[in-house]
């Protein structure tokens, strides 16, 4: 295994790669370290933003979002080409791309010393920087070795590969449903594979029977999927989540090239959408929102944290660099 200023599967050129593991340093990160605020995800669920790390073991995609910020270009390369490294060697690549990335903010005077010693201990990672992680072959003994290291996961899917999902058990399973019916998917979604439609209900289906926390997302767009609030209820019903994440498309990066300004929602567009979903989803009966981030959550219980990343959890006990 070894760092490259590039391999042809890695190629955008904000990522820090090993192989074809990435890492990309996200703006909660940097703002929670220089005591800035936290990502919604904290607010929803307890993730201390400056100890997470944000990647993906693979940087491709079968699905060509109109939304995504990517630059779509960059998923089109070959999966019987890549020589894929162990899980064992994606997370120490993992943990040494964000060390380094974040080395700088140790000389930083906004910079606290016991947070930034603690942010060069990560204990949680979103797996959801880019591509679609379904697509590395050890994605179970991936997770699995994550947790070993003591660290949480929050594992981010298209749900196109629902056997594959089946067998994961990270912390937090997100999937996205970005349409509730066929015409809109393929209009927003653009699949590569003819089978993503109908894979993704059979993903609800494992969902369903899942004992891990479950959230299905939805990007909002408006004149795009921002329609029948009933028909979403019913699809999300399908899969019984602990919880519905709905939140405003952004107008950033290599989606202004595909969508106009116009199409992000305000935020109280969003609230009033997902009000309009939660009426026909009377177990989901909270509501929460963080404006700054445009989001929307639908939950079943007031109390929506991780147990696990709870403050007084034993989680932290024995952690000398707890939040």
């Amino acid at each position: 295994m070894s760092e490259s200023d590039g391999p042809k599967q890695v190629d955008n050129p904000d990522y820090h790669n090993v192989d074809h593991t990435a890492v990309q340093t996200c703006g909660w990160t940097r703002n929670a370290l220089n005591g800035e605020g936290k990502c919604y995800k904290n607010i929803f669920y307890g993730i201390e933003s400056h100890r997470c790390i944000q990647m993906t073991p693979v940087v491709k995609c079968n699905e060509r979002c109109v939304f995504c910020w990517r630059d779509h270009r960059g998923h089109a390369y070959e999966l019987d080409e890549v020589e894929w490294d162990d899980p064992e060697a994606v997370v120490d690549a993992s943990i040494e791309l964000q060390r380094k990335l974040l080395s700088g903010f140790g000389g930083s005077h906004k910079v606290p010393r016991e947070r930034f010693e603690s942010a060069m201990e990560p204990r949680h990672v979103a797996i959801s920087l880019d591509g679609e992680p379904t697509l590395y072959p050890y994605l179970p003994e991936l997770i699995e070795e994550f947790h070993a290291r003591d660290m949480t996961t929050f594992l981010v899917s298209n749900g196109t590969n629902p056997g594959v999902l089946g067998e994961c058990d990270p912390t937090q399973l997100y999937v996205s449903v970005d349409a509730a019916e066929r015409a809109t998917f393929d209009r927003v979604v653009r699949p590569v594979d003819g089978s993503a439609w109908t894979d993704l209900i059979d993903t609800m289906d494992v969902l369903y029977d899942k004992n891990c926390r479950t959230v299905l997302r939805t990007t909002l767009m408006r004149e795009e999927n921002m329609a029948n609030p009933d028909w979403y209820a019913a699809f999300y019903e399908r899969a019984d989540p602990d919880f519905i994440e709905l939140k405003a498309y952004m107008h950033v990066g290599h989606s202004r090239d595909r969508l106009g300004r116009e199409t992000m929602p305000e935020h109280d567009q969003v609230i009033a959408f997902a009000e309009a979903v939660q009426s026909h989803l009377p177990d989901h009966d909270v509501l929460k929102d963080v404006p700054p981030s445009r989001v929307a959550l639908l939950a079943k219980e007031e109390d929506t944290w991780a147990p696990t990343l709870e403050k007084d959890s034993t989680f932290w006990a024995d952690d000398p660099h707890a939040a």
